[in-house]
């Protein structure tokens, strides 16, 4: 049963008191607050909404835009509150609606905007709809709004495709009936406990244009769509024909991903996103073959952002870079989107440990490598992303430089794809790891009873009140930067950068009267002096003319008064 929506129905005073700029999402930057991680208000060493309201007066310090929360729906957190049971209420692990108004009401108070995710591919199989469709069998019309079919084999016992799940094993469950025989299966791209929904059943699509104007109704600003490419299937679900599936996601169009067919349903979306004042947006979680194909989902008539996938796996490498950067900006220009730009979430390594470590290991990562050298080229990367035209995205914790925890032991893991032995790597608990506010406390000023991850002990030292005011701190190079980047008319919005002539393995470019150098090589190099020096992410030096821009560095230069 849902919980009743406490909001009224007028919108236009819920977000009255957020500064009004038009097309604000055009280069806002938005923060990921992972709930359970973020602040504990009520000591059970789990995070919490009431947690987040408390710390939003330093996001809005921080100088951030908006706050982008991952999901706090009612859920039985096989997959960390991504398998949804009720759309409509607050996991009681977070609170109850009540505490989502007020934080809602809250952050608009500050100046913020709030963006809830929404988890429309999938369902949780404790779904008043899936339990019903389990408990009323063969038949019911309940099937019809999920994937369910007949097996292959003489006595069903063979899934009805070869596709593989995301977590490893087949994409399909066999059901026991409600007379206790074998049944049919069902489709579940992710856990078992994760059936996809039909988007080809219209209660599907009325379901989730209700669940939409719930939250509209509620005052948010805008969503996160998860598996924005996944709600789709392409007809008859025909065999892919491969093993070792999910090495080909994001190099091929698969037939559970990035359907043509999903761009009618954000229309549909977009339209009634535009009813409501206040320009509310969506974000797409698409994972896609290329950024031209990502472009696809912010057309003009369909979604505001998408994440920039690309830009996120790429290395700390000048020519990679400029190479990625250059057909961000290419795709999305024609469809007028704004470019994004994202280091780490929730789901891959913190790119101050990625950094720390070789070339070519991908986003997930579990060796600790060089923590200074990844702590350096992190701040280096930070000026350099929120130098880019578009929007930004920082994850909860980088602002404080904050590493991955690779060494947590395995009993206290609960990464739920830890578990399953295969498929998605399971060891996403260490960027997860409770951020910490104080240099003391059980967990740190985390909450009074601990933390639901161990903390570090040199956390301590990385805390907010340890950076707060220290000169140099990574926290304070974080705020230094907001606070430039909105002050400086070059910076944030627009389609475009003017490359400028640099040494190998340094990017330069400029933007009006705004130029940043990033230094990517492991040696100081030397460069113009710019003009006068806005910020750098580490020490310089300016000498007739010129400037010594130590190793991994990256430094901001606006016109001389």
């Amino acid at each position: 049963m849902s919980q009743q929506n406490p909001a009224a129905p007028a919108t236009d005073s819920a977000v009255a008191t957020v500064a009004t700029r038009r097309d604000w999402w055009r280069d806002a930057v938005i923060y990921q607050v992972y709930p359970r991680s973020f602040a504990d208000s009520n000591g059970d060493g789990m995070g919490d909404l009431e947690g987040v309201r408390s710390r939003l007066p330093y996001l809005r310090d921080l100088g951030v835009d908006a706050v982008w929360l991952s999901p706090f729906y009612a859920s039985p957190q096989a997959d960390a509150g991504y398998d949804v049971a009720d759309y409509r209420a607050v996991d009681p692990m977070f609170g109850n609606l009540l505490d989502a108004d007020a934080l809602i009401r809250d952050a608009h108070g500050l100046g913020l905007r709030i963006i809830v995710d929404l988890v429309p591919n999938h369902s949780s199989d404790q779904h008043e709809w899936f339990k019903r469709a389990l408990a009323e069998g063969p038949g019911s019309p309940l099937r019809e709004r999920y994937h369910f079919r007949a097996g292959k084999g003489k006595n069903g016992e063979l899934p009805p495709n070869d596709w593989e799940s995301i977590f490893g094993g087949p994409a399909w469950t066999r059901v026991t009936e409600p007379d206790g025989t074998p049944g049919e299966w069902y489709l579940h791209l992710f856990a078992s406990e994760q059936p996809d929904f039909n988007w080809e059943h219209p209660a599907v699509g009325d379901e989730f244009r209700s669940i939409l104007r719930f939250w509209l109704d509620m005052g948010v600003d805008g969503f996160r769509i998860d598996v924005a490419h996944g709600l789709v299937k392409a007809p008859g679900l025909p065999d892919l024909g491969s093993h070792d599936q999910l090495k080909l996601l994001g190099n091929d169009v698969m037939p559970f991903f990035d359907q043509d067919g999903v761009h009618a349903i954000y229309r549909q979306w977009r339209t009634i996103c535009d009813e409501y004042a206040g320009e509310r947006i969506f974000v797409a979680e698409a994972w896609t073959p290329t950024v031209e194909r990502t472009a696809n989902y912010v057309r003009p008539d369909e979604l505001h952002q998408a994440f920039n996938f690309q830009y996120l796996g790429t290395e700390w490498d000048a020519e990679e870079l400029r190479e990625v950067i250059d057909r961000t900006l290419e795709a999305m220009r024609p469809v007028g989107a704004p470019a994004t730009w994202v280091l780490s979430n929730h789901d891959v390594t913190r790119h101050a440990t990625r950094f720390a470590n070789p070339p070519g290991l991908g986003t997930q990562i579990r060796t600790a490598g060089d923590r200074a050298l990844g702590l350096r080229r992190a701040r280096a990367a930070t000026l350099l992303m929120l130098a880019l035209p578009g929007s930004a995205y920082v994850y909860q914790g980088e602002e404080l430089g904050l590493p991955d925890v690779v060494d947590l032991p395995d009993e206290v893991r609960q990464d739920p794809a830890y578990f399953r032995g295969a498929g998605q790597d399971g060891f996403r608990d260490g960027c997860r790891v409770p951020i910490p506010w104080t240099r003391e406390g059980s967990s740190y000023g985390f909450g009074d009873g601990g933390s639901w991850l161990p903390q570090p002990e040199s956390w301590a030292e990385l805390s907010v009140a340890a950076q707060t005011g220290e000169p140099g701190s990574t926290l304070e190079l974080y705020r230094a930067a907001l606070s430039a980047r909105r002050a400086q008319a070059d910076l944030g919005a627009g389609d475009s950068v003017e490359w400028l002539r640099a040494p190998e393995g340094v990017l330069a470019f400029r933007r009006g009267d705004f130029v940043c150098v990033a230094n990517t090589t492991g040696e100081s190099v030397r460069t113009p002096a710019y003009g006068r020096v806005l910020l750098s992410s580490g020490e310089i030096a300016e000498t007739g003319g010129e400037a010594k821009v130590p190793a991994d560095t990256t430094v901001w230069w606006t016109k001389r008064a």
